[in-house]
């Protein structure tokens, strides 16, 4: 696929697409002998996982090392704390959202009771 087929595919530009590339968060990406991109399934599941990552409030330093172990393929230890600490940090946002949607219900709930009064 071209880099145009996978930015409309996983809706990223094509800028994101290649710093993503360029700052290591995807591994380097098949070349044709002309030099333009030909992202393969391999590239295409790295995209993928980038922007579920990303998607979720997952840091770019935290995606940066997991990768580089991954390539290595090191670390099996080190990759899963990282996941572990992502994850922890995605359940204090849940938390958070959650508190907030039962404050704004409790908001809405007062100004439904005021408006059937009136």
């Amino acid at each position: 696929m071209t880099i145009g087929e996978v930015s409309e595919k996983y809706e990223i530009t094509t800028d994101t697409l290649r710093y993503y590339e360029r700052i290591g968060l995807i591994p380097p990406v098949p070349r044709k002998n002309n030099g333009i991109r030909d992202y393969d399934e391999t590239a295409c599941g790295w995209v993928s996982f980038i922007k579920c990552m990303r998607g979720a409030g997952v840091q770019i330093e935290a995606l940066i090392e997991y990768v580089a172990l991954m390539q290595a393929n090191t670390g099996l230890e080190r990759r899963k704390n990282i996941l572990i600490e992502q994850r922890a940090k995605l359940q204090k946002q849940e938390e958070h959202l959650r508190a907030t949607i039962e404050r704004l219900d409790y908001k809405i709930e007062h100004y439904e009771e005021l408006t059937r009064k009136s």
